[in-house]
Parts: C-alpha cells; structure tokens; sequence
C-alpha cells in the first residue's frame, strides 16, 4: 500500500466511522458557516467589523493574505486531483446548497479562513480572539457537511497560515517567527501520530 492509498484510508476511516461526525443535518450555524465563507464573502463582514473597532490596520492585512491565499488555493486543487467524499445521499451534505465537484485538496474555504485568521493573530492578539473561533468553525464546517476529507482541512489549514506568514515576513519578523513556531508545535502531533 503505498503513502496515497494509506492517506485515503485514514481520511475515510476519520470521516466516515468516526461517531464525532454525525451523517444528520448540521446545525443551522454550521451550514450558515460553510455557504457564507464561499469564495472568501464572510471575511469583508469580519473586516469590516475590526475596522469599525479600530483595527484597520488589522483588518487590511488579514483581507490581503485572503485574496492571495485563495487563488494559490484553487491553483493547488489544479494540479492536486482528488475526488471528494461519497456522501450524495447523507443528510449531512444534502444541508448544503452547493455540490462542489473540483478536486479535494486544499479545502479552498480553510486556506482563506487560515490566512484571515493568521494574519488578524499576527497583528493583533485581541482580534484573534474573535476571529479564530469563526475559521475553526468554517474548517469544522466543511467536515461535518461531509464537503472535504479530513487532511483537505489540515492541509488547507496550513497552506493559509504559510500564506500569511510570508506575507508578515517570517524572516524579518519575530513575532511571526513565533507564530509559526507555536503553529508547528500545533501541527506536528497531528501528521505524527498518523504517519
């Protein structure tokens, strides 16, 4: 069995058997998460409200990394062909109005959300406060509405955080020198324990 077929079987035991993600109908709120964050639309009214509270540096930065994140996200699916989960019929994906059928990998929703949210954490620790729940809840979202397997999530997770530490400048910045340290102690456990 080589790495790919090992990958797929470990995404399909963790979302398929898994009794943490339920085949019934998601709560109206993740729904909600999922379709709003299409294309990136959630995080204008997320800006918008961290400029009202005066973060307007805050909220340009987190909106740059988006826009650049997103198309890096879709040129990635390109060249990544990967089918998504065969879940038509559940309840769980028939809650959504949409039926993607591009490729997989990256969740193009957690690459913007990871840079939004990794940008806004880098240049303000009071606006990740609010704004970290609502990407997990958007990356959850495309789980549990059965949309994407799990590693499309982590690696779109990841993808948008390296997009918005490169925009920060990693190598210039110590605070995103830190970010990226905490992010990789975060991240590590998770591939290690299913390598």
């Amino acid at each position: 069995m080589n790495g790919e077929d090992e990958l797929e079987e470990l995404d399909e035991d963790s979302l398929h058997n898994s009794e943490a993600l339920p085949t019934r109908r998601p709560h109206p709120v993740i729904i909600a998460a999922s379709v709003t964050a299409r294309g990136g639309l959630l995080w204008l009214p997320v800006a918008g409200l961290l400029a009202l509270a005066g973060k307007r540096k805050t909220a340009k930065r987190a909106l740059t990394a988006a826009a650049v994140a997103m198309p890096i996200g879709h040129l990635i699916s390109v060249v990544v062909h990967r089918r998504r989960p065969e879940a038509a019929t559940m309840p769980a994906r028939q809650a959504l109005p949409e039926h993607p059928d591009s490729s997989s990998f990256p969740s193009k929703h957690a690459v913007t959300a990871a840079a939004f949210g990794t940008a806004a954490a880098l240049e303000d620790g009071e606006a990740a406060v609010f704004v970290t729940p609502l990407v997990l809840l958007v990356a959850y979202s495309r789980l549990r509405t059965r949309v994407h397997w799990p590693t499309d999530v982590l690696g779109g997770l990841l993808i948008g955080a390296v997009v918005a530490l490169a925009q920060a400048g990693i190598g210039r910045s110590a605070k995103a020198r830190a970010t990226a340290c905490r992010l990789a102690a975060i991240v590590r456990p998770v591939f290690s324990d299913h390598s």
